[in-house]
């Protein structure tokens, strides 16, 4: 295969995944946030815990992909052209894993042991912690999708 085709499937195979996950990041934000938070305590505790079940392996799958992907497009595209962008989307990556591995993870183990009838006290904190999170996720990964597509773009 050409070196130029395989530059091209990898940058492809890269901004398919880092999509997915800045869409997933987006809807989760600002298209589920809201109405989950507007229902009362007990359904919203369940919905929240039925949407970490679903959402664990496939967001955890999604990322990986994304930043195995990034390292290969770091690997096989070197130093040319398009270099700072790689390299603000793996920082953005990063800061995505940050804000997930010792932030929203922690507190959706949290969740998942609660009892949607009775929450700990601070549980209105401790979301509005996660949702602070959230934010940050998002847009890291919405930086992270835009950069490797600049990447793309210039090279």
């Amino acid at each position: 295969m050409p070196q130029a085709a395989s530059h091209l499937i990898v940058g492809f195979v890269n901004l398919f995944f880092a999509g997915i996950l800045a869409g997933t990041e987006f809807v989760v934000r600002y298209g589920v946030r809201a109405p989950l938070s507007s229902l009362e305590e007990r359904p919203q505790i369940e919905l929240r815990q039925a949407l970490i079940y679903q959402m664990r392996v496939r967001v955890a799958a999604v990322f990986l992909l994304s930043a195995i992907s990034a390292l290969v497009v770091i690997v096989v595209d070197g130093a040319g052209p398009g270099l700072a962008w790689r390299g603000a989307g793996i920082a953005a990556i990063a800061a995505w894993a940050l804000a997930t591995f010792w932030g929203t993870v922690p507190i959706n183990s949290a969740v998942l042991a609660w009892q949607p009838g009775a929450p700990p006290e601070h549980w209105r904190t401790l979301l509005k912690r996660w949702e602070r999170l959230d934010t940050v996720r998002t847009w890291a990964a919405a930086i992270a999708f835009a950069s490797f597509l600049a990447a793309m773009a210039v090279a």
